[in-house]
């Protein structure tokens, strides 16, 4: 057999030859070049026994699994104790029966799965006089584990973190929902990474019309390679020229499963400790997995707190520069003689001092996640500190030009969601230019901009502002779960997301 074709995809509907010496030429002009694959054929020893090939990639397979289910199994064999049909036409059955010993085996004859099994750490057994495949489930690559949460830390609540291992994270799901209504369906992305996919979601409580969608956005990715989940997103939003996701990224178990209980929809990408949720809302990113797992008066606060953050993110810089520049009247006389005296002293405009001490900010931030974690806060914190010291002294920025910049990095902090961060630190600069040419007529022209676009975005057909507007649709439900969170008890209906015949989850 030669072999013209070299993407697995090439491969798809082709039946293995049932002359083995032309299945082990296949595989080796396949994958030969890899110094990692392993090829062997053999026949285990005994009358009767059949020629086999086995093929794998070294380091990919769990080789203690392989040896003790497979190769010892095989070997120990009684072939002289078979019976004539049992070696001849039979012989397929009396291997997959007999010879190996686990139940997770699967058999194929389509060469493009046998490939890309082989490629996804698993054992493919060719057998001579046979045009189907044993694929033995011996997959033990490289894992870092369950490991805890990094970016979305919470003081009570569970520790643990989706890893990179797609079945590791459907496990964890599961665990938490333990229904039979529980969906898991799979899926691979990409021509050449072939990557694993799965979308996890609740059959009678999510929407059939959302569901649909998800899959044909997720069937219409062509493209090479999907190594992360942050790809997927982008190729599934509906906006791409909005910087305000409308997916939502989740590395805890515990929130992914929350969400699928709501009616929404988690989409798994192998690779990536990072878990889509669909749809979104604005709303859902303010959302902590805490704010459930303590009382709700103290919750409650803190949830604002995280609402009055984002405007101080996105207004507090643009505010100072409207009041300073072209309305002083509103600052008290005592502090306007201070601020224009710490103002002589700075060469620069005030726009300029803020982009100046901003980009320092935002240069700390980033060498403050490069950095390793011991190290990396107390760069930002010193750094800054020294920075800022310096700049003031210096007369490069003035002290309030300090506090506003401080004040606003700290209230991004306060945001749960890193995604969401982002687009607010990009809608403060046109805050802040518009404010600057336009004083207070420039600030409110800027932030209504801002609501106008976020009320035009959606999320998979959800309005992006709900329960803010189209509170009608939940009949204000949802409202009891925005910007201040209700008692447990009184949160007796799923939110919007959901399939209305299973709106109620609490009697």
């Amino acid at each position: 057999m030669v072999v013209t074709k070299k993407n697995i995809e090439d491969f798809k509907g082709q039946k293995p030859s049932k002359i083995l010496d032309e299945n082990e030429q296949l595989c080796k002009d396949l994958f030969g070049e890899s110094q990692d694959y392993i090829g062997r054929k053999f026949a285990p020893g005994g009358a009767g026994a059949p020629w086999l090939y086995m093929a794998y990639f070294d380091a990919m397979t769990n080789r203690e699994a392989m040896d003790f289910t497979v190769i010892r199994r095989l070997f120990d064999m009684d072939w002289a104790s078979l019976t004539e049909e049992e070696k001849g036409e039979g012989i397929y059955e009396t291997l997959r029966d007999r010879g190996i010993a686990t139940t997770d085996i699967s058999e194929t004859d389509d060469m493009f799965d046998i490939l890309y099994f082989i490629n996804a750490g698993d054992t493919a057994v060719f057998i001579d006089g046979c045009d189907k495949c044993i694929v033995v489930a011996t997959r033990g690559f490289p894992n870092r584990g369950i490991q805890s949460a990094e970016t979305e830390v919470v003081v009570q609540g569970p520790r643990e973190a989706f890893s990179e291992v797609m079945r590791f994270n459907t496990a964890l799901i599961r665990r938490r929902i333990r229904d039979n209504h529980l969906v898991v369906k799979q899926s691979k992305l990409g021509k050449r990474s072939l990557t694993d996919i799965a979308v996890v979601y609740m059959s009678d409580i999510v929407r059939p019309e959302v569901l649909a969608e998800v899959e044909r956005r997720l069937e219409s990715i062509d493209v090479d390679g999907i190594l992360d989940s942050g790809s997927v997103e982008q190729f599934i939003e509906e906006s791409w020229l909005s910087p305000f996701p409308q997916v939502q990224l989740t590395e805890r178990p515990d929130k992914a499963a929350s969400s699928i209980l709501e009616g929404r929809i988690a989409v798994i990408v192998d690779n990536s400790p990072f878990v889509i949720i669909v749809p979104v809302t604005l709303n859902a990113f303010f959302q902590a997995s805490e704010d459930y797992y303590s009382r709700w008066q103290v919750m409650s606060v803190t949830r604002f707190l995280r609402f009055v953050g984002a405007f101080i993110a996105v207004a507090l810089p643009g505010l100072y520069l409207a009041v300073a520049l072209f309305h002083p009247s509103m600052i008290p006389l005592l502090m306007v003689s201070r601020l224009a005296e710490a103002s002589q002293a700075v060469p620069f405009p005030a726009v300029i001092e803020f982009i100046l001490l901003d980009a320092a900010f935002e240069l700390l931030r980033e060498a403050g996640i490069r950095l390793k974690s011991a190290s990396g806060g107390t760069i930002g914190i010193v750094g800054g500190l020294i920075i800022g010291q310096a700049a003031v002294e210096a007369g490069l920025v003035s002290p309030i030009v300090v506090i506003i910049v401080a004040l606003t990095g700290i209230a991004t902090f306060s945001i749960p969601s890193v995604s969401l961060v982002y687009g607010f630190r990009l809608v403060k600069y046109v805050v802040l230019f518009l404010s600057a040419f336009l004083g207070f007529f420039g600030l409110i022209i800027g932030m209504l901009l801002t609501l106008i676009h976020l009320a035009g975005l959606q999320s998979f057909g959800f309005p992006y502002l709900m329960p803010f507007a189209a509170s009608e649709l939940s009949k204000g439900e949802d409202l009891k779960d925005s910007l201040f969170r209700f008692p447990l008890f009184c949160l007796k209906r799923r939110p919007f997301f959901a399939n209305q015949d299973e709106a109620v989850r609490m009697k």
